[in-house]
């Protein structure tokens, strides 16, 4: 394995990439965890950090230029709590093969309002119930997850109101709710329903559908 170091930052690769951002290049070196990144002076579009052995995605210090962060292939399995403070400006977070397990995982990203675009492709959590409409629930402004495009009517129609248990093999997480609103047939039963229930109670009204 190999300290990120400010002198591997130096060494590391650098260029403008296809889509005109500077990018770094730190892929393939084993580094285990993210520290010293304040040796880039924030004069990086885009970061790769893909194929090394990150346990945690956290220690970034604060960049306001980074708006693409390259993580596949690692071993992440945590996010940092303060994601949004050290990134401001991120739009693309790609997590594809890590080892995040739980829904529960994934709200850290919940306070990252610039991000767009987010891939957790070959991690375990995409096997849960309610993985993708639990994602779009938190971060409401997503439009790509997993490489496809979140639709119109899925993103009205996701904030569903239930209680769902994550479990993991050392213990039961606290219930988690999703909320289910914003569906019109949903929203104009209900207004049918509690008419019906103030005519019976108010009025006598026969039932015809008794």
């Amino acid at each position: 394995m190999v300290k990120l170091t400010a002198e591997l930052i130096e060494q590391a690769a650098q260029y403008t990439n296809a889509v005109r951002d500077r990018e770094l290049d730190l892929r393939g070196y084993k580094i285990p965890v993210l520290e010293n990144l304040g040796a880039t002076l924030d004069q990086f579009d885009t970061i790769d950090l893909s194929d090394n052995e990150i346990r945690k995605l956290d220690g970034f210090p604060l960049l306001k230029r980074l708006k693409t962060l390259l993580m596949n292939n690692n071993r992440i399995c945590r996010i940092g709590e303060t994601l949004e403070q050290s990134l401001p400006d991120l739009k693309e977070l790609i997590l594809t093969s890590n080892n995040i397990q739980e829904l529960g995982d994934l709200d850290p990203l919940a306070s990252v309002k610039s991000l767009s675009l987010l891939s957790l492709l070959r991690n375990p959590v995409t096997n849960k119930k309610h993985y993708r409409l639990y994602v779009i629930n938190k971060i409401p402004q997503i439009r790509v997850l997993d490489f496809q495009k979140v639709k119109m009517k899925i993103r009205g129609c996701c904030t569903i109101e239930t209680s769902c248990k994550f479990q993991n093999s050392q213990q039961t997480q606290s219930v988690q709710r999703i909320k289910v609103e914003k569906c019109p047939f949903i929203s104009k039963l209900w207004q049918f329903f509690n008419l019906k229930v103030h005519l019976r109670k108010n009025y006598a009204v026969h039932d015809p559908f008794k």
